[in-house]
């Protein structure tokens, strides 16, 4: 609601102190300071309070937020919000109609408890007309012209609206791709029969009926050069035998992006786009990045191609390319941190298949896993490398087992120096396939987590949370989801490694001080800076790890785990909004800054500097912080923790 001010005196030595570190007025003379100081009253504004109100609000002070924090917004006709922002301390309102002598051009309304000095219009236009500085400083936003131009577009929506093909990977579904009707022939037809009809049509696929009418399979252009002229086989045999069988599919309301990344996923250049029941169309990965300039596709099929290890070390440093131009067109952190996450797969899945074909058949099945953000497929930029070996072997036969030791030690450390030379750094705490510790058979893995769950050490515990997020990724996949079946089998039932969980999730406190500044390093490298990652982030990951593993969830992403627990009621609807919108605002934040980094050719990590940041980030950063204190109450209460 509007609120009336009641002005009161303010302390003219706290202002004054409060002018010398705000900018313009740090840059008046010592008297020009003390003057307007003594020209200040203060005033406080509770949450939710509309301080100001658009076109309606005469303005008679110029308002200083000198604790607290208020969103700015316009209103167009229709009453819908058009422009919104934060301004949080050191920030102002106000000088706009003070300078053109109107009303209030937007609304002003406290986002929390807010005290501002009131500065009179007599002594802020007097600064204005008598100080050249000054007035530069506002003048020079608030061009009258240009301003009352702009409002008046927003407020009629005649604003040009940002070309629709910036979003296209993140916004178009993919039945809107679809260019015809599929084409199906029987699986009896012959092969030179199907080329025709291909030929004709000029298309670069077919769908293959079966007997019963039903879709059993594809072929493709790619399947004709491949699996019949390099061949030789016969131009007269049905299609059946050279069709790719079952047909990958994938539901019509799905966004280009999610088809482009099942497209890389399972290496397939088609997918039938399925609406209930029926197939109403083929897409092709061409289809999709037609209209798109800067394409993941071509870094996808470069790394495909590779036949030497060696050249895949180049390839990573392409990544941060095809994230920039995600992130420019509009890309969520979590979009942006699959693709990485596809990639750098990608790369490690060629990298592993050209080492075995190097070395030989495996004596024995194994699977190549990852933990950490690896394992979360969170991966940022140049992320520690996180990773281990499970494999098979025979029970008593000593030879075989010595076979197998020999043969993955070289395997894991052979693989641990390509991918060093690849980009991605050494973990620093030896969490790698190079320890004998992370190269173990099966049943070793199952003893560790069976000792972590059933008789947990705390402090060993916490050590090994990282490996909670494992996923398999090369090899013998089946191994790596029997652990995780495994797991999420036994943990729910685990009450006192739960309560180590829990209480490990109350340890680190939101990293805001009592008036809700931020919790800064005082000195050292990254003084004046914040860890995103360990002080915002990490009490999200915990939180997610632990709610999963209570209520048997297998997924291991964050946005995942969350999503799933909210779907199953097993966490509050408000509370999962809040968490997953907090995470994500953070994701997204971290991302940009370490692209940044790698853009002035530094070295990328977490320690952002809030100076930095707009008035809305810090405002939107604070919020995401509070949360942290929310799920920290639900958690305590969930599992009963004392204080």
């Amino acid at each position: 609601m509007n609120q009336q001010s009641i002005f009161h005196e303010a302390d003219p030595e706290v202002v004054l102190d409060f002018l010398r570190k705000t900018i313009p007025f740090n840059e008046l003379d010592d008297d020009a300071q003390r003057d307007l100081a003594n020209h200040c009253t203060v005033d406080f504004f509770p949450k939710d309070t509309l301080v100001l109100q658009q076109d309606v609000s005469e303005v008679t002070h110029m308002y200083l937020i000198y604790r607290g924090g208020v969103k700015v917004y316009l209103t167009d006709v229709d009453g819908a919000v058009t422009l919104k922002d934060f301004r949080g301390e050191g920030g102002y309102f106000g000088a706009l109609g003070l300078i053109r002598g109107s009303k209030a051009n937007l609304n002003v309304e406290t986002v929390e408890d807010t005290f501002c000095f009131l500065l009179e219009k007599e002594a802020f236009l007097d600064l204005i007309q008598n100080n050249p500085k000054f007035a530069q400083y506002y003048l020079k936003r608030f061009s009258e012209d240009v301003v009352y131009n702009a409002y008046n577009e927003l407020r009629s929506r005649k604003f040009r609206a940002r070309s629709q093909d910036a979003f296209y990977l993140f916004s178009l579904e993919i039945k809107d791709v679809i260019k015809r009707l599929p084409e199906i022939i029987h699986a009896s037809m012959s092969i030179q029969q199907a080329a025709k009809h291909m030929s004709e049509l000029a298309i670069g696929s077919l769908l293959i009926e079966d007997q019963a009418g039903e879709i059993a399979g594809i072929i493709t252009d790619k399947d004709l050069r491949t699996k019949v002229v390099a061949t030789g086989m016969g131009y007269d045999a049905p299609v059946a035998e050279i069709m790719s069988s079952p047909v990958k599919t994938i539901p019509s309301h799905v966004v280009c992006f999610d088809a482009l990344l099942q497209m890389m996923n399972e290496q397939v250049h088609h997918l039938a786009v399925e609406r209930g029941n029926e197939i109403i169309g083929v897409v092709t990965a061409h289809d999709i990045m037609v209209h798109q300039g800067t394409s993941p596709l071509y870094l996808f099929r470069e790394i495909v191609a590779q036949r030497q290890i060696e050249g895949l070390y180049s390839l990573s440093q392409k990544v941060p390319l095809v994230v920039r131009s995600l992130v420019e067109e509009g890309a969520k952190a979590n979009n942006v941190t699959r693709m990485i996450t596809v990639l750098n797969d990608h790369i490690v899945h060629r990298l592993l298949t050209l080492l075995y074909e190097e070395m030989g058949p495996a004596p024995n099945p194994f699977c190549w896993i990852m933990f950490g953000s690896e394992g979360r497929k969170e991966q940022t930029f140049k992320t520690d490398q996180d990773n281990a070996l499970i494999y098979q072997t025979p029970e008593d036969d000593w030879e075989a087992i010595k076979t197998a030791k020999l043969y993955f030690r070289r395997f894991g450390n052979r693989a641990i120096q390509h991918l060093e030379a690849c980009g991605y750094p050494l973990c620093k705490g030896e969490m790698m396939a190079s320890n004998p510790r992370w190269r173990k058979p099966y049943s070793v893995w199952k003893g560790y987590f069976d000792r972590w769950i059933s008789a947990p050490e705390p402090e060993e515990v916490l050590n090994a949370t990282i490996f909670f997020d494992f996923r398999p990724g090369y090899g013998q996949v089946s191994l790596g989801e029997r652990l995780r079946d495994y797991l999420a089998l036994q943990a729910p039932s685990k009450g006192i490694f739960l309560m180590h969980l829990a209480k490990d999730c109350l340890q680190s406190k939101p990293p805001l001080t009592f008036f809700r500044n931020f919790m800064v390093e005082k000195d050292g490298k990254y003084k004046n800076r914040l860890d995103i990652k360990t002080r915002g982030m990490v009490p999200f990951v915990d939180f997610a790890r632990l709610m999963a593993l209570r209520h048997g969830v297998k997924e291991t992403n964050t946005l995942d785990r969350l999503d799933t627990l909210s779907e199953n009621g097993h966490i509050p609807r408000e509370l999962y909004v809040e968490t997953r919108e907090a995470y994500e605002f953070q994701m997204q934040l971290r991302l940009v800054h370490q692209l940044r980094m790698m853009e002035i050719g530094q070295a990328p990590h977490n320690h952002i500097d809030p100076a930095e940041l707009s008035d809305l980030e810090k405002q939107t950063l604070k919020e995401s912080f509070a949360v942290i204190g929310r799920i920290q109450t639900y958690v305590k209460d969930e599992f009963r923790v004392a204080e």
